[in-house]
């Protein structure tokens, strides 16, 4: 089967998917796609496995302008297949704040340059890029990558100035991530708790 006939299946089996209250939920809050089957995201997970790894079904599913495809996108992409430009593409591509979590849960935390992109992201003035940034960064954290002095610093007065920022998302995001820096260890933790102080921030 080619790729477009691929891309064709995978498309009429969002419709056995179809979840109308979902949908409507997503339209309500103001998340707009141009096509949304309101499919649940453990149904997308199940299908995407069933799909397996597959680079040029993932680009395809990518470029459709429908939610499920972009999420199965982010799902069957390999991590050690794509190259840094097409990620670039990609995130300028990205239409809204679940689409982000998405692709940074499902593949931006995954590629070998994922802390590279966090950090460029992080201190991006766009707010899906900063979001990115943030959620990469607490899957790192949570996983026990320790960033180096310059990491440390550039990660902290990011977050310091994502928590005084007027997006609730990247504050969320940002919060979330410093938790998990503190996670790291002691000396993490202190380096949290110092620089919120500094900020006049409560640490949660």
């Amino acid at each position: 089967m080619d790729i477009q006939e691929q891309v064709k299946e995978i498309k009429q089996s969002f419709r056995l998917m179809m979840d109308g209250a979902v949908a409507q939920s997503m339209r309500n809050k103001g998340v707009n796609y141009h096509l949304n089957w309101g499919a649940t995201l453990p149904r997308l997970k199940a299908k995407a496995d069933e799909i397996g790894k597959n680079y040029d079904l993932a680009i395809a599913l990518w470029k459709e302008n429908v939610r499920e495809c972009k999420i199965i996108a982010t799902m069957i992409m390999p991590p050690d297949e794509v190259l840094p430009e097409v990620i670039d593409i990609w995130m300028e591509q990205i239409p809204n704040q679940e689409i982000a979590e998405q692709a940074a849960f499902n593949l931006f935390q995954y590629l070998p340059f994922a802390a590279d992109k966090a950090y460029t992201w992080m201190a991006s003035d766009k707010e899906l890029f900063q979001l990115c940034g943030f959620h990469i960064l607490t899957r790192l954290f949570m996983n026990g990558q320790e960033p180096n002095e310059r990491g440390i610093n550039e990660f902290v007065d990011q977050a310091l100035s994502a928590l005084v920022g007027e997006s609730l998302p990247v504050r969320k995001a940002a919060m979330a991530c410093l938790m998990r820096f503190a996670d790291l260890g002691l000396v993490y933790t202190r380096i949290a708790k110092s620089a919120l102080k500094q900020a006049n921030l409560d640490f949660l």
